[in-house]
């Protein structure tokens, strides 16, 4: 019992600090803020992999986007940092058969997702989301592990069609909800069958650990949960494109699969016998995976963190 209380008033100590301490489309719309995002954008370097028929991968704007140029115009995934709008503007303009952008897709709320909402919000662009990112981005918010803050967006910025399972375009494009809560609840994935590619924002990474926003819904167990869910839409030659890092395949989701899975089952057990964060950081439950992966101790407090909030949110 001991143990347990402890845990339980670390974590109520916790949670009272927190509380208490394209064409000419795009570019027109970019316009406006072009001359003061300049400097910006002359520092980012965007750079452009072709992945199939009509469809490209841009780097450099603060996550990996792909940018499909469709007979009816071009379709984003992802939108990068808004000091990049500008840069990567230019950089869909300067894609072969490119157009006007039609859709954006944010893949969830986080900054380097939602960049290019403004400019695109603002010329009618379809902006597509999970209804919990559309929530998300109508308030502000403030991480408690960091005290970083993110302003809520004006309603042109926010997502403008949202949906709760899975969807579709005339063009064929898939997308669906990754509802096990990976990186935060509102994570989406975006297929495009012709080319075999499939974009999953941060809930799988091609580098490094992830972030666990817990503040925003993520969780330990939704990142094993998620890959068994992007495994479920692809297939054994299907490229993954994660938001930071390289190409993912399908072997590599089994091999994060099994990494996320066992360090999964460490903590829990450890949450079981009364353990708090702290506890689980000194036990290294990711030791074997450092020398690949770097240094784990943020990474294991903020799943911790996560299992507190997920499985006990009214603690």
């Amino acid at each position: 019992m001991g143990g347990a209380l402890g845990v339980f008033q670390e974590y109520t100590r916790s949670v009272l600090t927190m509380f208490f301490s394209t064409r000419r489309t795009f570019l027109r719309t970019a316009a406006a803020g072009a001359v003061a995002s300049r400097a910006f954008a002359q520092a980012a370097k965007i750079d452009t992999t072709p992945l199939g028929d009509n469809l490209h991968m841009l780097t450099g704007a603060g996550a990996n986007i792909l940018a499909f140029t469709g007979a009816d115009g071009v379709t984003l995934v992802d939108g990068g940092l808004a000091q990049n709008a500008a840069a990567l503007a230019q950089a869909v303009t300067a894609l072969p058969k490119s157009g006007p952008v039609r859709t954006l897709f944010n893949t969830h709320w986080h900054p380097e997702q939602t960049g290019s909402n403004a400019t695109l919000g603002a010329a009618g662009v379809a902006i597509i989301a999970h209804e919990n990112t559309r929530l998300w981005l109508q308030q502000n918010i403030t991480w408690p592990w960091n005290h970083q803050t993110f302003k809520k967006f004006p309603k042109a910025a926010q997502p403008n069609k949202t949906f709760y399972d899975k969807g579709a375009l005339d063009s064929g494009i898939r997308y669906g909800y990754i509802s096990d809560a990976a990186h935060t609840d509102g994570d989406l994935y975006v297929y495009f069958p012709q080319q075999n590619i499939l974009a999953v924002g941060d809930a799988a990474y091609g580098q490094g650990w992830p972030v666990v926003d817990w503040w925003t819904g993520g969780w330990i167990g939704g990142i094993v949960g998620g890959l068994q869910r992007i495994q479920s839409v692809a297939n054994k030659d299907t490229k993954i494109v994660p938001a930071q890092g390289p190409l993912l395949t399908y072997a590599d989701l089994a091999l994060q699969l099994d990494m996320y899975g066992t360090i999964y089952d460490r903590l829990n057990q450890m949450m079981n016998k009364g353990r708090g964060p702290t506890e689980g950081v000194a036990a290294k439950p990711a030791k074997e995976y450092e020398a690949k992966m770097g240094n784990a101790d943020e990474f294991i407090r903020r799943s911790f963190e996560s299992l507190w909030a997920y499985l006990s949110p009214d603690a």
